[in-house]
């Protein structure tokens, strides 16, 4: 399992300018995202995300390493990606899931209605990747979203256990030569688009602090 620790930006041509001189271009591609809840976002409150992208699921939970509450331009996610284990993480966060010794196949959404889980959120993101040169293990995602907002991320991906601080500090000096100074987080798409199509929701997560 790893941890993603990751800063998003607001990027422009200047931006994207920079990113070139000091990236190398390792890729374009288009996903479909969707993410699941049940109607009382039993997930999304416990600041928990299932996403299904290209028909592979991938569970991201908060680590007990940062509290949303620190002022920090970070956010660091476990990356579950074992349908076994995603199912069973659901039941546990979910409590009232039905008792059941079945393991779910990528074949079968029937375990989704089991759960009570419906799709409240679906978009498509064109991604250009960028690694930088002369700099391991870092990654810079410039996203557009089909619904109009676009955002870009550095990304350093950790074993779980592993060197944290080294991670942010990476970050940190990649902003810098980005030309980076915010002192506060930037949104991510799930953010807004939470704020523009599901504003339930979107005040349920901020009044819990967890946007």
């Amino acid at each position: 399992m790893s941890v993603e620790v990751e800063q998003k930006f607001i990027f422009d041509s200047d931006t994207l300018k920079t990113v070139e001189d000091i990236g190398v271009c390792v890729g374009q591609k288009q996903f479909h995202d969707q993410y699941f809840d049940t109607p009382d976002f039993k997930l999304t409150l416990r600041d928990t995300w299932l996403r299904r992208r290209k028909q592979s699921w991938e569970l991201k939970c908060p680590t007990a390493a940062v509290s949303r509450t620190e002022e920090s331009l970070c956010t660091q996610y476990k990356e579950i990606t074992n349908l076994s284990e995603i199912y069973q993480r659901v039941k546990e966060l979910i409590n009232n899931a039905p008792e059941t010794d079945e393991t779910p196949s990528d074949e079968d959404d029937s375990w989704l209605s089991e759960l009570h889980l419906v799709c409240f959120a679906e978009f498509t993101t064109t991604r250009r990747s960028f690694t930088l040169k002369g700099v391991e293990g870092v990654q810079i995602d410039l996203d557009q979203a089909d619904f109009g907002y676009h955002v870009g991320e550095i990304e350093v991906l950790v074993p779980e256990g592993g060197d944290m601080l080294s991670a942010q500090e990476k970050i940190r000096q990649t902003a810098q030569r980005l030309g980076l100074h915010g002192e506060r987080r930037v949104e991510g798409k799930m953010t807004v688009y939470l704020k523009r199509y599901r504003p339930e929701q979107y005040a349920k997560l901020l009044s819990a602090h967890i946007l």
